[in-house]
């Protein structure tokens, strides 16, 4: 016997946690605090389910499923622009280890829209290391031509930049000692032609200066084409140019400087390479930060199932409708105190207009 329809159940979760709930206890109590309201547009054929019924549908839901059916949904709303950064990499649900049952926290690898300021899609991976193969999968739930596919040194794998260019997107990845030589190769090619400032080496040059608060920012930024020296090269789909970025980083007297290297399917315009590597960290600023700070995600205690990778679904999909929703301007966390109090503005939340 159906008691509940999933359609409601799924809902009513999303609702509850953009006004801020954390747990299945507190989403049966926005349900109940929110019945009269929400049977304006729910069935609710047996009222609002059990915090037990919320917990046992969802780990029992097929968590590839649900985030195949975000991953079409997100898509379907949005439409990313030629260049548009879209930018990979995974997040430890710190809470999500289970000592009893020996499970391991999980960790999620999403891909975030830079300029939608949207999560495209992700998928679950027991341990960061599994990253490498998590995010092949991730890339085939997407739609990502014409953009430029941004991943730290975990994700810099010759079957992943042959995955990123079968979507007819481009990639800058990001350097490490993971790839044998490779990493070192490029390292002292520009500490070479730095040392010769340049002279008969065709490169672009950008720079770029920021500061507030007693703190100034200077990256600088050099992209290289001319590389038929680099061993291995044709075992890198349609790798075109290196890139390196020196940051400068000066708050009072003292000064931090960080060099990183990357290669890239770009042609050589350090401009453009600049835009990837800033844009890149916006999944740390915009997406990480958001689920930590506002959603507490590093606190939830949902372990059993698929509970807690389906939960995280659905922290993407509330944070995606939020973000969305520009009318109000102070702030996540103001945004969901207010849906709390406002239901006329939680409808225009779940719009997505």
């Amino acid at each position: 016997m159906v008691l509940h329809k999933l359609l409601d159940i799924l809902t009513i979760s999303i609702c509850a946690i953009i006004c801020g709930a954390n747990d299945w206890v507190q989403v049966e109590t926005f349900g109940q605090a929110k019945k009269e309201w929400l049977k304006s547009f729910l069935e609710l054929p047996n009222g609002i389910p059990s915090h037990d019924t919320f917990n046992r549908v969802m780990n029992s839901l097929s968590a590839v499923k649900f985030q195949q059916c975000f991953a079409s949904w997100i898509q379907d709303l949005v439409t990313l622009s030629n260049d548009e950064i879209v930018a990979i990499d995974g997040k430890c649900l710190r809470h999500s280890y289970d000592k009893k049952s020996g499970k391991a926290a999980i960790y999620m690898v999403s891909a975030w829209a830079s300029e939608n300021q949207v999560v495209l899609g992700q998928v679950k991976t027991d341990a960061k290391s599994n990253e490498i193969t998590a995010i092949p999968e991730l890339l085939k739930l997407l739609n990502i031509k014409g953009c430029i596919v941004t991943i730290d040194a975990a994700g810099c794998q010759k079957k992943i930049a042959s995955e990123i260019k079968a979507h007819e997107a481009d990639y800058v990845l990001a350097l490490k000692g993971n790839q044998g030589t490779l990493h070192e190769d490029v390292k002292d090619y520009f500490e070479w032609a730095l040392a010769k400032e340049f002279n008969g080496i065709e490169y672009s040059y950008h720079q770029t200066i920021d500061g507030d608060h007693g703190r100034i920012e200077t990256r600088r930024y050099w992209t290289i084409d001319k590389i038929d020296w680099l061993e291995n090269k044709d075992k890198w789909a349609g790798l075109t140019s290196i890139g390196m970025v020196e940051s400068i980083r000066e708050v009072g007297d003292k000064v931090t400087t960080e060099t990183r290297y990357y290669i890239n399917s770009l042609s050589s315009n350090a401009k453009r390479f600049g835009r990837a590597v800033r844009k890149h960290w916006g999944i740390e600023n915009s997406l990480h930060w958001s689920l930590d700070v506002t959603f507490n995600e590093d606190y939830a205690r949902i372990r059993v199932g698929q509970g807690a990778e389906n939960f995280a679904v659905l922290r993407h999909i509330a944070l995606n409708l939020l973000k969305n929703e520009t009318s109000h301007k102070k702030g996540m966390a103001n945004k969901r105190f207010r849906a709390a109090l406002d239901q006329d503005y939680l409808l225009k939340i779940l719009t997505f207009q």
